[in-house]
């Protein structure tokens, strides 16, 4: 293999690498925030809420997590979590609120609270599910302030863009959805709304974080690709010596 094939490989090489490292830093860069991962976010329809929660309160560990029901939903149903006991909160309504179904409600669950059972590792993390029905709302965001308390200290991922603000100028943003358009009849399939983690998924494990993911395998492959390009290179070294030789 001459200088020059040996140059432009390893220097493949290295850019794969770099790209592999790049995604693997921007991974955890989206991992920084508390978020939240619909698995659809179609209008008036039912969704599961993945919140993800990526870390403690700097070194200290989570104990409770506490997320608050924008007011456009009524309830959730949390989902089992065996690291967790999980409350619902309740709040009286100022006045009765009509459902789709024609019934009238005069309280609605205002927040879940999820206590651990032992603190959660601040280098670890966990993810709280929550179902619920999305309004009638296409369009619009909606908001989940949520409470993080640690064994020392707490972290408020409450704050919510003002118009012409970027969620990235945002210390602790408040997790959201959008919702989108209901899907047509007989279309089981809504688009999965982005993460406000910029994405983060636990999360974060959102549509944004699984694109990385993909990204990193891509850069990986890269890697092999110019490994094996490398050694093909070497082996087919002596079989041309030997041409030569029976000149």
């Amino acid at each position: 293999m001459n200088k020059s094939a040996l140059r432009r490989t390893l220097s493949a090489t290295a850019v794969a690498g770099g790209t592999a490292a790049l995604m693997m830093a921007g991974i955890a860069g989206a991992s920084a925030h508390v978020s939240v991962d619909p698995n659809k976010t179609a209008a008036n329809s039912y969704a599961l809420l993945t919140f993800g929660v990526p870390h403690g309160c700097g070194t200290s560990g989570t104990t409770k997590v506490a997320i608050n029901l924008p007011e456009e939903l009524t309830d959730a149903t949390p989902t089992v979590n065996a690291n967790w006991t999980v409350e619902k909160v309740t709040e009286n309504l100022t006045e009765p609120r009509k459902l789709a179904d024609g019934t009238s409600i005069t309280k609605r669950t205002s927040q879940i609270v999820y206590t651990a059972k032992a603190p959660l590792d601040p280098h670890m993390r966990d993810a709280l599910v929550l179902s619920v029905k999305l309004p009638d709302a296409a369009g619009k965001t909606i908001y989940f302030p949520t409470y993080q308390t640690c064994e020392t200290g707490n972290t408020d991922w409450i704050e919510i863009p003002k118009d012409g603000q970027s969620e990235d100028d945002l210390k602790s943003p408040a997790p959201a959805i959008s919702i989108t358009p209901a899907a047509a009849e007989g279309d089981h399939h809504a688009a999965t709304a982005v993460s406000t983690e910029q994405a983060s998924a636990v999360t974060s494990d959102d549509g944004s974080q699984a694109r990385s993911w993909a990204g990193l395998v891509a850069g990986i492959a890269g890697l092999g690709l110019g490994g094996a390009a490398f050694f093909r290179s070497r082996a087919a070294k002596p079989a041309v010596a030997k041409a030569d030789s029976s000149k």
